[in-house]
């Protein structure tokens, strides 16, 4: 039985901005937090603009794979970040919702991905600390 808490990253697709904030995440976290992503709308393969933008900083997110949201992964989460999803996402009393709004990086060059992961760095950082305050 874990204690640690856990954090849910929803995007549409589930292969840029929700994939780089689990990495970071996972990195940062160290183990003190489980992380899960997933998307609304899941493609077929990770971005590899945003695999690339986050293999610079030495973060490996190429051999994630987009996942489907599913009602049982908001419901074992204790918060849940989404990123452009809207109201797809099921909601359930008692959870932590934050919505971060934040550019696609689907179809961009690797110079706006890297400000959008800059971006997705200082949030997670800031609600790691808040986690594990």
């Amino acid at each position: 039985m874990t204690n640690k808490p856990t954090v849910l990253f929803v995007c549409v697709h589930n292969a840029g901005r929700s994939q780089m904030a689990a990495g970071f995440m996972r990195e940062l976290g160290q183990g003190r937090i489980e992380v899960l992503s997933a998307g609304s709308a899941p493609k077929d393969s990770i971005n590899p603009i945003a695999v690339e933008a986050m293999a610079e900083i030495g973060i490996d997110i190429a051999n994630n794979t987009p996942k489907v949201l599913t009602p049982e992964a908001v419901q074992e989460s204790d918060a849940v970040i989404t990123m452009g999803c809207g109201d797809v996402c099921p909601f359930y009393p008692g959870k932590r919702y934050e919505d971060w709004v934040l550019d696609d990086p689907a179809g961009q060059g690797i110079e706006p991905v890297r400000v959008i992961r800059d971006e997705i760095k200082r949030r997670v950082e800031s609600l790691l600390a808040e986690l594990l305050a």
